[in-house]
């Protein structure tokens, strides 16, 4: 075998293990990026539900102190404890909103202002910080979960999943609260 023959089986050998060294790399580099993507993916939506939960819980919390201080109906607890826990679980829900600051798209950040906004004024009216009467209860309520189901759609877009809770495919639903 001659010189240049041996030069060319050398330069096969090095270009095949740079071209190999380039796969692996770039395919690893790949799988890295993915893990990332699906490591904040996974928080972001931790961050979502437990922010949802807890807004829920206020809203919740909420209409059974309204409802007893207005006599709708009795709860087994004292107006000072229901108090308590609503100012526990507004502190978490302070909490979970600084991580969708954090952690969540502009949509998201977004919906979660106007969802913060709109629960504050439920939280308000039971607590008798605002004045209203049992229709505009009712409406903060209303708007609550009309804001709540924004927030779904925006978190649903910045996570990649298809499809919406609002629109032509979900007709609106109102609260189920009994008559006044």
């Amino acid at each position: 075998m001659g010189a240049v023959e041996q030069l060319v089986t050398v330069a096969a050998v090095v270009l095949g293990a740079l071209t190999t060294h380039l796969t692996n790399a770039l395919a690893e580099r790949r799988r890295k990026h993915h893990q990332l993507l699906t490591r904040w993916d996974d928080r972001k939506l931790d961050a979502y539900a437990n922010y949802i939960d807890l807004i829920r819980t206020c809203i919740f919390l909420a209409v059974e102190l309204y409802e007893h201080k207005t006599g709708l109906r009795e709860s087994r607890r004292t107006e000072e404890e229901i108090k308590a826990e609503m100012t526990e679980t507004a502190r978490l829900r302070g909490r979970a909103f600084e991580r969708i600051m954090l952690l969540g798209g502009d949509e998201v950040v977004e919906a979660a202002h106007a969802l913060n906004a709109i629960t504050l004024e439920v939280d308000w009216q039971a607590l008798g910080r605002i004045a209203g009467s049992l229709e505009e209860w009712r409406e903060r309520n209303r708007a609550s979960f009309r804001a709540i189901n924004t927030f779904h759609d925006a978190a649903r877009d910045d996570l990649g999943v298809s499809g919406r809770v609002t629109g032509e495919q979900h007709p609106d639903r109102d609260l189920l609260l009994p008559p006044s």
